[in-house]
């Protein structure tokens, strides 16, 4: 993979339900031998008793406490955290100050399993909740930065699986076992590694991918 010619943004990695940033190691060590700075924090509560709106504030002021102002920013997260990156992108000014955003296996549309728990956070991961409601009524924003959903069909976190999917950016798809091994699957190193050299604004204002067709992020992962 030649970058060396690419913008390399830092890269901060948010973290899901009942992890920590620790959950990243793998990943954040192939990222850092790319070539790319590499972040990752704390949510607190991570056990879903927080709202995510809260713990997207924790993000927001992670951001301005270890990042100049005029620094942009690329952004992953894996499960809640996507969803509470997306907090911190839609309403919280990131929009402004992220360039590349990715997701894995997060539950846009919400998750079912949300129904096992009453804690605030997982209620907020409720297919339909205001929240998922409020985030997709104005999802088209995402059209103002690269944006990459990665998930599994195999997923028994985020249920339905299709629940990651988006209706802008791009789309992959890889036939990875369970949700955890998402973070440290070789096959979603290497598309997160070249989801971060896109150059900024080349992906589809609209739609998804088609199975059908290969996309550049996925054509050597069969």
């Amino acid at each position: 993979m030649n970058t060396q010619h690419q913008q390399r943004n830092p890269v901060l990695l948010v973290h899901g339900i009942n992890d920590t940033g620790a959950v990243f190691n793998k990943m954040a060590r192939y990222l850092r031998q790319e070539g790319w700075s590499v972040y990752t924090l704390d949510l607190l509560p991570n056990n879903g008793a927080g709202l995510l709106d809260q713990l997207a504030q924790q993000v927001a002021n992670y951001v301005s406490t270890n990042f100049e102002p005029k620094q942009p920013l690329d952004l992953l997260g894996f499960s809640m955290g996507g969803i509470v990156s997306r907090y911190y992108v839609q309403r919280l000014g990131g929009i402004k100050k992220v360039q590349r955003f990715i997701t894995i296996s997060s539950p846009h549309q919400g998750t079912v399993v949300a129904y096992g728990s009453w804690l605030s956070g997982c209620v907020q991961m409720r297919p339909n909740s205001p929240l998922i409601k409020d985030l997709n009524s104005d999802v088209e924003m995402l059209k103002q930065l690269n944006f990459t959903s990665i998930w599994t069909p195999y997923d028994l976190m985020i249920l339905p699986a299709k629940s990651s999917q988006m209706p802008i950016g791009k789309e992959v798809i890889l036939p990875v076992a369970l949700h955890p091994w998402m973070l440290k699957d070789s096959r979603t190193l290497a598309v997160v590694a070249k989801a971060l050299a896109e150059p900024i604004n080349t992906y589809p204002q609209s739609g998804y991918v088609p199975n059908s067709q290969k996309s550049p992020l996925d054509s050597d992962n069969t």
